[in-house]
């Protein structure tokens, strides 16, 4: 099934627009919250297609996926009730348990883990409100997890260059479907 390659067309695509930067700053932000979507599937095509930007791009990505990370933070402070049932009806609610035991136990490497990780952090940010962890823990664990993610991401199609693209469009499908899988198994051995 070619789901993947007709997501990276279009994340292509939006990478060569006039407003990619806000677009990026857009995915980033509502990822981090609600969006099912990773930043770094825009990500990487824009650095792709301005490689001296990458680390432009790279800090706009860690700043506004911070800033929607705040947002889930005030979510899970203020509305959780009103969202369990929808966290519920997506599946989150066990990786939302999950996340609430891990701030018991580990407080900012949780933040730190889930931000850096391929881990759903909207989760993590929502769970964390609810906890109403301390906020300087949450946005230093958020901001170190999330840029050292984000700039080993562009950092490193920064330095492999354009070579690496006729390979991703190759193989998109097979790694996207490999990352769910990923992804998936995380799911269940973390439940």
């Amino acid at each position: 099934m070619r789901i993947f390659s007709v997501l990276y067309e279009r994340a292509l695509a939006w990478s060569a627009h006039r407003h990619a930067p806000w677009y990026l700053g857009g995915v980033s932000f509502a990822e981090s919250s609600f969006f099912p979507i990773p930043p770094d599937v825009m990500l990487a095509p824009m650095t792709l297609a301005r490689p001296v930007a990458w680390w432009r791009f790279a800090l706009l990505t860690t700043v506004a996926s911070v800033l929607g990370g705040l947002a889930g933070y005030l979510i899970g402070f203020f509305a959780l009730e009103a969202i369990a049932p929808a966290l519920q009806r997506w599946g989150y609610w066990e990786a939302y348990l999950t996340a609430s035991a891990w701030f018991d136990r580990w407080g900012f490497w949780a933040v730190f883990i889930a931000g850096f990780t391929p881990i759903p952090y909207k989760v993590f940010t929502i769970a964390a409100g609810a906890a109403q962890m301390a906020l300087l823990p949450f946005v230093l664990g958020s901001a170190i997890g999330r840029g050292a993610r984000f700039f080993m991401v562009a950092g490193l199609v920064r330095a492999i260059g354009p070579g690496i693209e006729p390979y991703l469009r190759k193989h998109v499908d097979t790694i996207g479907w490999v990352v769910l899988g990923l992804l998936v198994g995380a799911f269940l051995l973390f439940r």
